[in-house]
């Protein structure tokens, strides 16, 4: 990662007119989703874990982690933020060690997420990201409202002690009534991150609540395997291809990843 890039990616995080992230969880992925038109590319550590034969939650391991970010990075030419979960690490400096490598990688961001954590347990880890670079934005994603652990007053808590501790941004699934996200928007003194699901409301929608950033998680990998299931569930029980004719046509999709062509 370069400093311009680092700027540039942290530039792109604007209130009313947000950074809208369509996850990868491969390099063709990646590629696809940068030849749409993506401004950056982010990982989904659960599409990630999925390719590689992990199950998600915080089970796939830095060195892997690691690996796909370094391989992003290499065949893109927009800013990457690397989801790593709880920072693949028992300790706040082992998370320095996990950040400082994926900064080497090429990533420009960060998430890193509470999950079971509890907040006092979550503090040292987003300083000790914080600490492994000054540069890269450190997305730090809370999960009341995916895990049920609280409602608004609960996330601001946990936002106002994660910002103090270094992080440059909020991340906040689960959260989806119009309502509450104007709540988070008006309550954290940061860019705050929303998912996005089948049912949530548009980006258009989400924009006019103040939100800075988008993301759709491990959504389009989860599609895209439906896609590979239908298609072989048609293919041995029919016989026929009918699920592979919106293919991506095998010359697209070579040379969006044959060097030196983008």
């Amino acid at each position: 990662m370069t400093t311009e890039t680092a700027r540039l990616f942290r530039s792109l995080h604007v209130p009313s007119s947000p950074l809208v992230l369509a996850n990868a969880w491969d390099v063709a992925s990646a590629r696809i989703i940068e030849d749409a038109g993506a401004a950056a590319i982010a990982t989904t550590s659960a599409g990630v874990a999925w390719s590689l034969g992990v199950p998600d939650g915080d089970l796939l391991g830095r060195d892997l982690a690691v690996d796909l970010i370094a391989r992003i990075a290499r065949v893109t030419t927009v800013p990457v933020t690397a989801d790593i979960e709880g920072g693949y690490a028992d300790t706040p400096g082992g998370v320095t060690e996990t950040v400082a490598a994926v900064v080497a990688a090429g990533a420009a961001g960060i998430n890193i997420e509470d999950g079971p954590r509890p907040p006092e347990e979550v503090v040292p880890r987003i300083a000790a990201a914080r600490a492994a670079s000054a540069e890269v934005f450190v997305n730090a994603r809370i999960d009341t409202f995916l895990r049920g652990l609280g409602g608004v007053p609960e996330t601001l808590e946990r936002a106002a002690a994660y910002l103090a501790a270094g992080a440059d941004g909020i991340f906040v699934p689960g959260a989806t009534d119009p309502a509450v996200i104007a709540a988070l928007v008006e309550g954290i003194d940061a860019p705050v991150n929303v998912m996005a699901h089948p049912g949530a409301p548009s980006v258009k929608e989400l924009a006019g609540l103040g939100v800075a950033r988008v993301s759709v998680g491990s959504g389009i990998s989860q599609a895209a395997y439906a896609v590979a299931r239908e298609s072989a569930r048609e293919l041995f029980s029919t016989g026929t291809y009918t699920r592979l004719e919106e293919a991506v046509g095998y010359g697209e999709l070579n040379g969006l990843l044959t060097p030196d062509v983008h």
